[in-house]
This record gives C-alpha cells, structure tokens and sequence, in this order.
C-alpha cells in the first residue's frame, strides 16, 4: 500500500482508527483519512468496500465502535446529522430526499432548523444558485422539475447550512454530460473559495480530471492513497478490486438482413398516470436478434413508464403494441411475457426486483415459478427446496455475489452485490429477449465490467438485449445504437459509429435532431 501524500495544507478532518462492525463483519476496519481544506478528495472502492458506513459516520448516522474524528484540530464525538451540520459538515446523498408535491424553497426550509419565513430561503436559494451557477427557481413545484435540477435543490440546501466539508455520493450519476460540467465548474469554485469536497464516485475519468488526492478502500481497509491526476483509470479501478479489471470486448454484430426483430414496439403512447408522471407518446422501436440498443436520458422523461409498458407491469390496449418473438404481448402480465422469453431487470433493486424480507432462493423462486414450474415445484407444488438452492448458489458465484450468510435476506446485501445477483437470475434463464433498467447503477468497476460483457455475450448469442441507461460511458460501451428518450418521446437510433457524446447529451437536452445530428466531437 502506497503511503498517504504528506499534507501541504492545513488539515480540515483527520480519522484515526475508525472501525464499525455489524455482527462478525468488519465493515470498516481501522481506516484512517485526512482532508485538506481546500481539496477535492475522493473516495475510491468497491460495492461494499465500507465507503457508505465511513461517510455515514462522518455524517453522524451511524457511531463507530472505535477511532477518532478530529475537525479543525479538536477531536469531536458526531452523534447525529444535525451534529455534522452544525460543525460544518454537509452532505448530498445520491437518492435524493425531496416532497415532489412542495416547492423547491419548502423543501429547503424543511431541513433548517429555525423559523425564516418562505420568502427568505426563497431569496438566499436564489442568490446562491445564481452566484454558483446552478440556476434554480425556488418557486417552482419539485415534481415538475429535471432530475438535473432537483440535485441543484440538495446542492444549495447543502451550501445553505455553510458547510467548510461537503460529502458528495455519486453526484453526476443521473445527469447529462453538460449538466456534469456545469457541476464540476461549481465544485472547483468552491474549492477555490477553501472549501474541501469528499468526492465518491465509480466514474473514474471524472475522477481523475477533478480530484487532487484519492483514498481507496478494499473490504473496509485503505489499501492505497493516490493522486488521481498521475493515474490511468485502469489503474484506479485495478487499485479498488486488487486485480486488473478485465476489458469489455464487443465485437460487431452479425449484419444479415433477415434479422428477425425479437423485440417490437409499435406506437406505444400512454397517458400519465398522476401529475408526476410522463405520457409516452407514440414510441416506435424494434431490437433484433444478436443486437443490444441503449436507451439514453435524464431521469424522469418517461424511462421508468417505458420500463413498466414493456414488462408487462402496465398492460396495453392492443397486444401488437407490444412484440415478443412475432407474437402479440400487449395484453399479458409480467409472468406471460417471460413465459414468452422475455427477462426484465427494474431500475429499483429492493422492493422492485427482489423482496427485502426474503431470502435470495426465495426470491428466486418468486421470478422464476412461472417459467421453471416444472424443475422448482413438485407434481403437487411441493417446492424443491435443494433445486432451488442450488440453482441459486451457482448464480452467486458466476455473479460474484458477496455476502455475509449462506442464503441471506436481499435487504442484508449492499446495492451493488443485490444488483449482481437480480442480473445474474435474469441472465441465467438465458432469455431471448432481455430488458434491463440501469444495469450498473451503483455498482463498482470490475462487477460493472463483468454485468456489461455478459449482457453483449448474451446479444451476441442470438437474443435481444434493450437496456435503458444513465451512464452514457455505458451506453458507448456496450450498445450497438443508442435511442435517447426526452420528454416521453424515444429518438431514431443512432448506429454507436455515428454517435458522439455531444449529439447525445444534446438530444437528452431536448434539441432537436437536426440539431444533434450537426454536433461536432466524437465519442
């Protein structure tokens, strides 16, 4: 392991010894970290490295069982978030925490802790978004704002409370590439202005273009310290999984012209189904065999709707709006359409793609009784417990799935290793067609890689492979065309050949085609 830089600066946070332990696992072990004031530091490591349980203690929503906290040279004890706040220390956590049906100043007002009326908060938000370059209209209903924007309200809420320490989660993760430089500009003003950032993230080019010092943790230790700058992003990832990450291969796909489409599409639109949601109007799309198409956008213009039409979760009102292999699928269930070929993987893991109180098997059995009957359930539907069991053992292991029990709860595992496995039980069913909402989200480098090499093996053996993104690094690497969906309605495809990052980010903007098609740069 690579010493810690020695520090040039004056130290804002030093942690000595931090450990948190849940049971038998050390999910922290003794980890030690200084931040500059000044600095953009980041914090590096796989799906449960211990990234989450340091800043949740450093944020004051979970107590160590042992080490030392000290901030501007004083050793403090943090017991709760408003503690942190108080001190100096801010956080915006990657999902936000917002009331849609409240404007953006009420729901800054709800994390303040005094009694400044409406019309001051709405005052100070706007100047600050203004002096930061994050315009916002503090009168404006949450509901009907850009995923983009809601994070400018949780950026300026933050910057509200005068923090000198701002803890950021995988901040640029639901936004367009302008949006993301836009963020980056704000962030190197205030460290310009002395303030410290702790930056986590699993995008590691943006990493190394914005951090002065990485710190990496590998099974809750530091295992490495480095500056970001004088590093490859090979190497970051290859520091936080202890081995080389494994490059994704897509070779080209067959072209034939009797390609069959195994996924069809024809004129899906749908109403809204409250204030909040968005109409899908008119969207047209075909995915043949042997081919992945990506579907680009910023979170909230229809993507999660179009997930719930395709999977069957919200019928339609003809079955040929939707295809699946030639035949009709527009009036059948999730169960019918997987008895059909078809494997669906939700954006939201726990509570959508597995049930948080049961067990992995369990959950297993749950997607899978309408297809595999026959080898899970007896002739009397007793369930073969040991079939099921080993059936899922053996996607634990091809997924690398980690886990602290031999057949946990899906609520006892970390985001990342949930996702692994709910991909890993769609994907052994080796389906025809497969539909997978934000594949990697959240998810570290070398599992990313693995999840996003087995969706192209998968096209690349004949079936149809949809998945709808907000990486768009992802997107590039894996999709043979990418669609963007803004406002409800679902571009052309772009062949991956002809598409650059601009043209794409452009469309998820709302520009027109025309306009997209004449951005310059390249992928």
């Amino acid at each position: 392991m690579s010493k810690q830089p020695k520090s040039t600066g004056e130290i804002l946070l030093d942690v000595r010894g931090l450990t948190k332990v849940f049971g038998t696992l050390k999910a922290c072990d003794s980890i030690d970290l200084t931040i500059e004031k000044g600095e953009i530091h980041a914090l590096l490591g796989e799906n449960g490295a211990g990234k989450s349980t340091l800043v949740k203690m450093l944020f004051g929503s979970l107590e160590p069982a042992a080490g030392e906290i000290s901030w501007n040279g004083s050793q403090v004890t943090i017991t709760s978030p408003g503690q942190a706040r108080s001190i100096g220390i801010g956080m915006v956590f990657q999902h936000f925490s917002l009331f849609e049906a409240l404007t953006a100043a009420e729901n800054i007002a709800l994390s303040l802790d005094d009694d400044t009326p409406i019309s001051t908060i709405a005052e100070k938000a706007r100047d600050l978004s203004e002096a930061y370059g994050l315009p916002l209209d503090p009168y404006s209903l949450v509901g009907d704002l850009s995923v983009g924007e809601r994070q400018r309200i949780e950026i300026i809420r933050c910057l509200l409370q005068e923090p000198q320490l701002i803890i950021l989660d995988e901040p640029t993760s639901v936004l367009t590439p302008q949006e993301a430089d836009r963020l980056f500009e704000t962030l190197e003003r205030l460290r310009s202005e002395g303030k410290s950032i702790l930056y986590i993230s699993h995008r590691l080019d943006e990493v190394k273009r914005l951090c002065d010092r990485a710190t990496v943790l590998r099974h809750g230790k530091v295992v490495d310290h480095c500056d970001p700058s004088k590093e490859t992003a090979a190497s970051l990832a290859s520091m936080m999984v202890g081995s080389e990450v494994k490059q994704i291969v897509r070779e080209a796909p067959v072209k034939n012209d009797d390609s069959e489409a195994l996924l069809e599409i024809r004129g899906l639109s749908r109403a809204a189904a409250t204030q909040f949601s968005i109409a899908l109007r008119d969207i047209w799309l075909s995915v043949n065999a042997g081919e992945v198409i990506g579907i680009a956008g910023v979170a909230g213009n229809g993507q999660g709707e179009f997930f719930e039409a395709i999977s069957g979760e919200v019928l339609q009102d003809s079955a040929e709006v939707i295809r699946i292999r030639h035949k009709g699928a527009g009036l059948l269930d999730i169960s019918g359409r997987r008895q059909m070929g078809a494997a669906f993987v939700p954006e939201e893991r726990l509570g959508h793609g597995a049930a948080p109180a049961m067990r992995l098997s369990d959950n297993l059995l749950l997607s899978r009784h309408a297809t595999d009957g026959s080898a899970f359930l007896g002739s009397l539907g007793v369930i073969r417990t040991d079939t099921i069991s080993q059936a899922s053992q053996k996607i634990i292991e091809d997924m690398d799935v980690r886990k602290s029990a031999v057949d946990p709860e899906a609520s006892a595992l970390s985001g990342g290793n949930l996702q692994k496995f709910i991909v890993g039980r769609e994907l052994s069913r080796e389906p025809s067609v497969m539909i997978v909402n934000q594949p990697t989200w959240g998810v570290d480098a070398g599992a990313a890689a693995h999840i996003r090499q087995a969706l192209i093996n998968l096209s690349r053996s004949g079936s149809a492979v949809l998945i709808i993104s907000q990486d768009l690094d992802e997107l590039f690497e894996v999709s043979d065309s990418i669609c963007v969906m803004h406002d409800g309605h679902l571009s052309e495809p772009v062949p991956i050949a002809e598409a650059t990052y601009e043209k794409v980010g452009l469309l998820m903007g709302g520009a027109d085609a025309s306009a997209a098609t004449h951005a310059g740069g390249t992928a």
